[in-house]
């Protein structure tokens, strides 16, 4: 009785550095998180901390690419954004952002994209966060430990690990599964939220007194094809004098660039007129076509000005006449040939379905 009353400090010495080593264990999970600019999806490894946590993730991934490599310790990736004008667009810069953050531990660390588990976010700010969940020291392949260890030592946590691994396998499988879903919500998002609508009034037209609509339909973040409509008719002098139109446009537009703010498209347009501003006046028809080009400046999330010119060719026919005693006499008819600028415009536009 005396010796194991004797025994029981030793005993409880000796469990204080195995408590102190399952406590550290309990902290699996290390956090780096990694700063953009707003709006840009370059990964800047000056910028804020950038450099310090790429240095500090890169150390832990040294240390247990074994594990990650071999499947047992994934690396989880969110990215976010909510600095651009729309839900898609934030979701396209965190995927973007999330792809650059993998690619320094791909090429630098000799990962692939099976070891991480990526999701990408339109809200909360800008940054990438990385997450690595650092395993057990019993769940580390044999392959990584040091070689100065006894053999019987090594094939009893050889041991360890596979149990630990069968353990493992059903949140392994889970966390795959979730993946997939993701991915392929993401998918959905993209392809759903790339045909966006917006209506577009030319303000040049409505300073002329010529009422102008338009709709656009965003086929995809780079695609667009418009329709736009103007009409006006006006008399003044007893009828004497006659500005009237109608026209129809339809475009198709390539937008540039990662923000998508300039553009090249092909435009034809067809429509009718009566003018009669003098002596003379002229009434018939014309149609042609051309190439447009312009930039898109943003006031808010929904409003935007649309300034484009288009250059291209127009044919008019059309029969002149004068009015004697309001009675319209025709003098003949002509035509006309036009080549150069055919379209011109400020337009506002206005995103309502985004």
């Amino acid at each position: 009785m005396l010796k194991r009353l004797l025994l029981l400090p030793l005993f409880a010495l000796l469990t204080v550095p195995l408590a102190a080593q399952d406590r550290e264990a309990l902290q699996t999970d290390s956090v780096y998180e990694f700063r953009f600019v707003p709006r840009k999806d370059m990964f800047f490894i000056p910028y804020r901390d950038n450099l310090a946590e790429l240095e500090r993730l890169s150390a832990l991934v040294a240390r247990y690419k074994g594990a990650i490599t071999g499947g047992q310790t994934p690396i989880f990736v969110d990215a976010y954004c909510n600095s651009m004008p729309g839900k898609a667009e934030n979701k396209a810069v965190a995927r973007t952002r999330a792809n650059r953050v993998k690619s320094e531990l791909i090429l630098h660390q000799g990962l692939t994209e099976e070891c991480f588990v990526t999701h990408s976010h339109a809200d909360k700010g800008d940054w990438v966060t990385v997450r690595v969940t650092v395993p057990h020291p019993t769940e580390v392949p044999a392959a990584t430990r040091a070689g100065n260890e006894e053999a019987g030592e090594n094939a009893m946590e050889d041991k360890a690990t596979e149990i630990a691994m069968k353990d493992k396998a059903p949140a392994m499988e889970k966390a795959a599964a979730t993946e997939k879903v993701t991915a392929a919500e993401e998918t959905g998002v993209v392809e759903k939220s790339g045909h966006t609508l917006a209506l577009r009034a030319n303000l040049l037209r409505w300073a002329t007194l010529t009422p102008d609509l338009g709709i656009e339909w965003r086929v995809s973040r780079h695609v667009g094809i418009l329709v736009n409509g103007s009409w006006t008719s006006w008399s003044w002098s007893g009828k004497d004098r006659r500005y009237a139109l109608w026209k129809v446009s339809p475009e198709v537009r390539y937008y540039i660039g990662k923000e998508n703010r300039g553009y090249l498209g092909v435009m034809y347009h067809i429509g009718e007129f009566n003018c009669k501003l003098g002596a003379t006046g002229r009434q018939g028809d014309y149609q042609g076509g051309g190439i447009t080009g312009g930039y898109l400046l943003e006031l808010n999330r929904a409003l935007s000005l649309d300034f484009h010119a288009g250059i291209g060719y127009t044919r008019a026919e059309y029969d002149k006449y004068k009015v004697t005693d309001r009675v319209r006499v025709r003098e003949g008819s002509d035509s006309k040939n036009y080549w150069g600028i055919n379209q011109l415009g400020i337009t506002l536009v206005w995103k309502f379905n985004q």
